[in-house]
């Protein structure tokens, strides 16, 4: 696999610019000693992800916003077999919703949270929701707004605890980042379909493959 030169870089939103490098305000040495949690409330320090490997780590809102649950859906087709590139999803919901969301989106590797926020407040990332005129979709949400939203209400009020899995207003994004201090690549989302796309996630990773999220089925040529 070609290695990626170590890059610290913020995509232009809209068009996902990644020509021009940008600095970010944080340095690895406040958030490695942040706390996350797994689905049985065991704790596991940040820095655990990305000490001994490089990680592609992807930040979601609440796990019942409807394109977070497309997306990670979409996540779940990450290959088992790029073992040399950890693949991690921070929620911010308590541990008891993890189980539940990974049986919802058939995600195959562990979620963790920060219910506290620590790591979003400390990323940068963004609190409120922000629209503009060249914003773009993602490629990875396939439900329209009201449909969308009418099974996120639905699933909030059939599921056994009833609560917003997480702040509202709270935004996600995505960081490559390891082996060891190096930042390869940071977005901060600026609303809920502001998703970094995965194949360039991907690709900035150093991985050469691509992956296929198309639903449309397969004609095979004999």
């Amino acid at each position: 696999m070609a290695e990626v030169s170590p890059i610290t870089r913020q995509v232009t939103k809209g068009n996902y610019d990644t020509g021009s490098a940008a600095s970010v305000d944080f340095s690895l040495e406040e958030v490695g000693d942040c706390l996350v949690y797994d689905r049985h409330g065991a704790v596991v320090p940040f820095k655990t992800f990305y000490q001994d490997r490089k990680s592609i780590i992807i930040f979601v809102r609440n796990f019942l916003c409807y394109s977070c649950k497309e997306y990670v859906e979409d996540l779940s087709k990450f290959p088992r077999r790029h073992s040399n590139i950890n693949l991690v999803v921070i929620g911010q919901s308590s541990p008891q919703h993890i189980e539940p969301f990974c049986s919802l989106t058939r995600y195959p590797y562990e979620i963790y949270v920060d219910p506290e926020r620590c790591l979003y407040q400390k990323l940068g990332m963004k609190r409120e929701a922000q629209f503009t005129e060249s914003g773009h979709r993602s490629p990875h949400v396939k439900s329209g707004l009201f449909t969308g939203q009418m099974r996120s209400i639905l699933r909030a009020i059939t599921s056994p605890a009833f609560d917003f899995q997480g702040d509202l207003n709270q935004q996600g994004g995505a960081l490559i980042v390891g082996p060891g201090s190096n930042v390869h690549f940071f977005h901060c989302d600026l609303n809920h379909l502001d998703h970094m796309p995965i194949n360039w996630l991907l690709q900035l990773a150093g991985v050469q493959q691509t992956l296929d999220f198309s639903d449309k089925p397969k004609i095979i040529h004999i």
